[in-house]
């Protein structure tokens, strides 16, 4: 079997160059990068990741602490395209991929120290970001490589991948607006995660540039299920001065208002306007008229190993940070994009 020292000595290079050129490593000239991948895929070199283990003690598994919502049977849809970009290239780096669940009431600090106790990865990538999230802080110190989804706001350096959710929520109210609707209803999350407060940051700066003075009650926050979703839109279209555009905060957000929507009678596109974040691209096969902020949830998934595995590699690298955007698709429904 092929190794890197044959590797290395065909092309006259050094083995650390060569291990270094086999992970992308970003002080290796492409050049020599395409070379190396070129020599290594011809003579069928493969890595030996478990003797790899054995040398440096590594466990050759990264953890990713995902919150799971149990109030629906749906509602970890939108996970389910993240986890498959994570798991493809954690084995594509060599890692296998653990899922360390936690429920709505775990305390995410303690969650993340369990971890640290069993001492069972090489690796951490956690999510739903708050607040002055204490998570960051405890990792940095600890000196475990880790990367997060999403931002917080401490004044400190720290590797992320996030989605530009701010941009997002105000695309989507100034698309709102372009329609004519000066009454548009927001969908968050959980208030508290920051994910929500920056789509309120950018729900507030839309409305603000427009001159619109924001009516509390349009604004809804939970875990929106297709049933809670349902109801709080229907409780929107019945008070005295209903919505006319709505900003959703997923499909399963979408899916709710539609139910709603159909359940008396009007028709989005044409009584009221719709924008939704999609992760699973579900809302483009909908037959009706919605603008659609589409989100690469597997990419974002893939991003986070990577940028964790380069972490591990050179914990005294520079601290990466990657910024995810949405894709807009303005919405035609089914048939008429069948027919193009």
């Amino acid at each position: 079997m092929a190794n890197l020292k044959q590797i290395a000595a065909e092309l006259s290079l050094s083995v650390t160059t060569v291990s270094r050129a086999l992970k992308d490593g970003p002080e290796v000239h492409p050049s020599t990068v395409a070379r190396v991948k070129e020599v290594a895929k011809r003579v069928g070199y493969v890595p030996n990741h478990h003797g790899r283990a054995l040398k440096t003690g590594q466990t050759l598994t990264l953890t990713a602490v995902l919150p799971m919502e149990t109030r629906d049977y749906l509602s970890d849809l939108a996970k389910l395209p993240l986890i498959e970009g994570m798991t493809l290239a954690a084995r594509q780096a060599g890692y296998s991929l653990s899922i360390y669940s936690t429920t709505p009431d775990d305390d995410p600090v303690e969650s993340v120290q369990r971890l640290l106790q069993a001492r069972s990865a090489d690796g951490l990538i956690i999510t739903r970001m708050v607040s002055g999230d204490p998570r960051v802080k405890l990792l940095l110190d600890q000196r475990i490589p880790f990367v997060a989804f999403g931002r917080t706001d401490l004044d400190i350096a720290y590797p992320y991948v996030d989605i530009d959710n701010e941009q997002i929520a105000y695309d989507a109210t100034r698309r709102l607006m372009d329609k004519g609707c000066r009454r548009i209803a927001l969908q968050l999350l959980v208030q508290k995660d920051q994910a929500s407060a920056m789509r309120l940051a950018g729900y507030r700066r839309a409305t603000a540039e427009a001159g619109i003075s924001i009516d509390q009650s349009l604004i809804g926050d939970g875990t929106f299920t297709m049933e809670s979703s349902a109801a709080w839109f229907d409780r929107l279209l019945a008070s005295a001065d209903p919505p006319t555009g709505l900003a959703c905060a997923n499909e399963l957000g979408l899916l709710g208002a539609l139910h709603t929507l159909g359940r008396r009678g009007l028709e989005p596109g044409r009584d009221i306007h719709i924008v939704t974040r999609d992760n699973t691209r579900l809302a483009r096969f909908l037959p009706a008229k919605i603008g659609v902020h589409s989100v690469d949830m597997a990419g974002v998934g893939r991003k986070l190993v990577e940028v964790l595995e380069r972490r591990i590699v050179n914990p005294l690298g520079s601290v990466e940070t990657v910024l995810f955007k949405g894709e807009f698709d303005p919405g035609e429904d089914l048939d008429r994009k069948k027919s193009d």
